[in-house]
């Protein structure tokens, strides 16, 4: 059994908070859009990491990382990218890649939006754990956690954090 921390969207340095969270996990996978270099090295730092770049990631970030990243874990086939669409209409690289690579999960970000559904006619979890960095339209910063046990996700939970601390909020109202 293996415990994956599942981040996306960070667009930026990964703050405490979230950090905390991803301590008990024994993989990192980042879904793209780093928005620093840094970001790599920070997620490296604490544990073993899939990392896939985003569309507003620098060329520094594309040299470290890849666009898709298609691996089994655990016997489940997963493949992640950043931009994908949504399960109900495919952009059509993601409908590529699905029927080249047929996974059981599949990862994406992009959204800032959390989704966690099983497509029936794919027979693949499609999971994008919203956005968990400071930068952007949520008003929540989300990031999921769970297990991979033969072939199988399982243990769910979804993280929820504040998009800014009280004082952060206070300032920006106050303006």
């Amino acid at each position: 059994m293996k415990r994956i921390g599942l981040i996306s969207d960070s667009h930026g340095p990964i703050d405490e908070r979230i950090i905390a969270h991803l301590k008990s996990v024994d993989e990192i996978w980042h879904a793209g859009d780093l928005g620093d270099l840094s970001v790599c090295d920070q997620l490296r730092a604490l544990k073993p990491t899939r990392i896939v770049y985003g569309n507003i990631d620098a060329g520094s970030i594309r040299r470290e990382t890849k666009a898709v990243e298609v691996f089994e874990i655990e016997g489940l086939k997963v493949c992640m990218t950043h931009i994908a669409g949504r399960p109900e209409k495919l952009l059509p690289t993601t409908a590529a890649l699905v029927q080249t690579h047929r996974p059981g999960l599949f990862v994406c970000g992009h959204s800032h939006i959390t989704l966690v559904k099983y497509v029936s006619p794919l027979k693949m979890l499609w999971m994008n754990p919203g956005a968990c960095g400071f930068k952007g339209f949520h008003k929540v910063r989300t990031m999921l956690r769970f297990s991979v046990q033969e072939g199988a996700c399982k243990d769910l939970e979804l993280i929820e954090l504040p998009r800014y601390s009280k004082e952060e909020s206070q300032a920006e109202t106050s303006h």
